[in-house]
């Protein structure tokens, strides 16, 4: 009984299955390429990938877009993947419950039609762990379905293993 109701809240807490990445995990997102919808200067979308984690704003490591409708950042992989994990770093220093409500999405294509694989529902713990369950992409994008707001990313992690070609 208490095993099952430990599982139970680990699944509940994104710990069970392999969702968090191993402490030798590697970060894939590091050698990717990051775009944004608009970008408020000097807040390029690569500073989301640095590896720089500093939640503080001021500390010039984060992306960040101008306020707009549907704001986007995009990571291109450069090569297929299971996605098991995305973590996100939220800004510590004012304006966390910006990314309230912004979709984690996984796909293969250019145009932004991917698979949500998860929603940021609370702020109030950073970093924010979203579990993909192996989600097969390319392309990682954050958006946030709203009008007239600023999509603001201090890091972005991303864990999985190279997705295997399919063979005949």
């Amino acid at each position: 009984m208490k095993l099952r109701l430990c599982w139970a809240v680990c699944a509940l807490l994104g710990l069970a299955w392999g969702c968090m990445p191993t402490p030798r995990a590697r970060n894939i997102a590091i050698n990717g390429q990051a775009t944004q919808k608009s970008t408020h200067n000097p807040d390029t979308p690569d500073k989301a990938i640095d590896g720089n984690r500093d939640s503080n704003y001021s500390k010039m490591s984060c992306s960040c877009t101008n306020e707009e409708d549907w704001p986007w950042w995009k990571l291109d992989l450069k090569r297929t993947y299971k996605i098991s994990s995305v973590i996100v770093t939220n800004r510590n220093d004012s304006y966390p419950e910006r990314l309230n409500g912004t979709q984690i999405q996984v796909g293969n294509s250019l145009d932004n039609n991917y698979e949500v694989c998860g929603t940021i529902t609370n702020t109030s713990s950073n970093p924010i762990h979203i579990c993909c369950n192996d989600r097969g992409g390319r392309y990682i994008s954050l958006v946030i379905p709203r009008n007239k707001s600023t999509l603001t990313l201090c890091e972005v992690q991303v864990f999985g293993r190279l997705a295997r070609k399919k063979t005949c």
